[in-house]
């Protein structure tokens, strides 16, 4: 590449790429545990300029694809932690898992840059019509390779009063939100210089920080103990640590009660029933009697015939099984190796897995009679990043979430899945239960605010009652359809644009 193909004529190849993966990575900042949601959209406006302004759909594809680096390079460095667990024998890898998933996430912003730059020449069309097919790339992303929803330039949004939107347009409203208004910025920086500019970026401003939500739902009269263990990862499954982090699980149970009373539902994390489930009578027995009159939802792990399963159980009182969920959406690499015969006989096993061989997925989204309480749509961990899934189902009354974040630190992950399960709230219109093992705990209510959280890395309880539902959504009425027409007439009227600047 030369540098007459450089968007400027004076930067060089290496001055560009590093001010693409600058703007990346500023962006980034806009996810927990920073927060700093402000700086995305003069930063993507500015990727949008790079790619707006390649002289080749090459550089075009070089642009996006330097900025996404550093924006997943920043987004998801938390990827090398679990690569540390047992750090003698994986720790190697750590910086290759997270090149390479950096590396090719990008490739989701670089193809719609290549693909407007093929479509367009360049200048404030390609912008409009770039940031059209990336919110496009940004669905497929969801959905490709089993989908890895996390880390879209909508999450950004989430810590934000921009969270309400998501009602309406699910998590693509978002990214639409924050790419369209940055692409504005681009165009009119292109047409008009730097006047002009600031305006899309003062009305993303000010959509993030108008209360577009109405009232905090009124609280139901049923009562929920959400149990944090804080078992550490490299603790947890070790032979003589398993009674103790059981112990601690019964002891915060069976705490006394608070002001409000008994609690009628107590959630426990994921894989925190300490056998297995066919071989958990006795555990079970004794749950029951830490929990009183309450039933009780748990994390733990069966066999379905040969198939290991991570599972959600709901014990009644009595602690005998009612009702049994497995975990459907499994995480690649992490609780099963793709291609799993070849793998076998290389004696490759996902990092998360406990059982020999890896997991087995279930078969597919269900819901959990949870008595008085009503019908619960439970997730288990990575399930909750994923919108689709609730939409095949009769609406439920609330989600319950249970997850082991210990696998990936303190710092980072546990709050971006954290912001992610405050967005299916959101969006559904449905409150949330997500108990973790670490962190962060919490009772989300149906507009996807957090009404009670423990903090990161402690033991401890939360009594909370249960938030009542909203009305249906738009989004779970109609799903992504609306978003997805917005981002196809953007990509449209951006191609028009272009075309009609071209003629003149």
């Amino acid at each position: 590449m030369s540098d007459a193909d450089t968007p400027d004529g004076g930067l060089t190849r290496w001055q560009s790429r590093a001010l693409a993966v600058l703007a990346g990575g500023v962006a980034a900042l806009s996810l927990p545990p920073f927060e700093a949601w402000y700086a995305m959209f003069p930063a993507l406006a500015l990727v949008t300029i790079l790619v707006a302004r390649s002289a080749t759909p090459k550089h075009a594809f070089a642009m996006a694809w330097w900025a996404g680096l550093g924006w997943f390079g920043l987004a998801m460095h938390w990827i090398v932690q679990p690569f540390f667990v047992d750090a003698a024998a994986t720790g190697w890898m750590a910086p290759f898992a997270l090149v390479l998933m950096a590396g090719g996430l990008a490739l989701f912003w670089a193809v719609p840059g290549w693909v407007a730059a093929r479509l367009t020449g360049p200048g404030a069309g390609r912008a409009m019509a770039f940031a059209g097919l990336w919110a496009l790339s940004e669905y497929a992303r969801g959905h490709v390779l089993t989908g890895l929803p996390w880390a879209e330039p909508g999450h950004g949004l989430i810590g934000t009063e921009a969270l309400a939107l998501s009602a309406l347009g699910g998590p693509l409203a978002l990214t639409l939100v924050v790419l369209l208004l940055s692409a504005g910025s681009a165009a009119l920086y292109l047409r008009t210089g730097p006047a002009l500019a600031g305006l899309p970026l003062a009305a993303g401003l000010a959509i993030g920080l108008i209360p577009w939500a109405g009232p905090a739902p009124a609280p139901t009269d049923h009562l929920v103990r959400i149990v944090q263990i804080n078992a550490p990862q490299h603790l947890k499954w070790q032979r003589d640590m398993i009674p103790v982090f059981f112990q601690r699980a019964l002891d915060l149970t069976s705490s006394a009660p608070g002001p409000s009373g008994a609690p009628d539902l107590v959630v426990w994390p994921e894989t925190s029933l300490p056998t297995i489930l066919r071989d958990s009578e006795t555990p079970r027995a004794r749950m029951a009697e830490a929990a009183g009159d309450a039933r009780i939802i748990v994390g733990g792990q069966r066999y379905a015939g040969i198939e290991p399963r991570n599972i959600l159980a709901l014990l009644a009182p009595d602690g005998e099984i009612t009702q049994v969920y497995d975990k459907h959406h499994l995480v690649p690499f992490g609780e099963y190796i793709p291609l799993r015969g070849l793998a076998d006989r290389l004696g490759l096993s996902g990092l998360a897995q406990q059982m020999a061989s890896g997991y087995r997925p279930g078969a597919g989204p269900g819901l959990v009679d949870v008595g008085p309480l009503g019908r619960a749509f439970p997730m288990i961990c990575y399930e909750a990043i994923f919108p689709r899934y609730i939409a095949r189902l009769d609406r439920p009354d609330f989600m319950v979430q249970i997850t082991n974040d210990a696998w990936f630190g303190s710092f980072a992950m546990p709050y971006q899945h954290l912001a992610l399960a405050r967005l299916r709230a959101a969006e559904q219109g449905l409150p949330m239960i997500r108990a973790a093992n670490t962190g962060v705990s919490a009772m989300i209510d149906a507009r996807g605010r957090v009404v009670e959280a423990l903090p990161m890395d402690v033991h401890g309880v939360l009594d909370v009652p249960l938030p009542a539902a909203l009305p249906p959504t738009p989004y779970a009425r109609m799903g992504d359809l609306p978003a997805l027409l917005v981002a196809l007439i953007a990509t449209a009227l951006g191609l028009v644009a272009a075309r009609r600047a071209g003629v003149h």
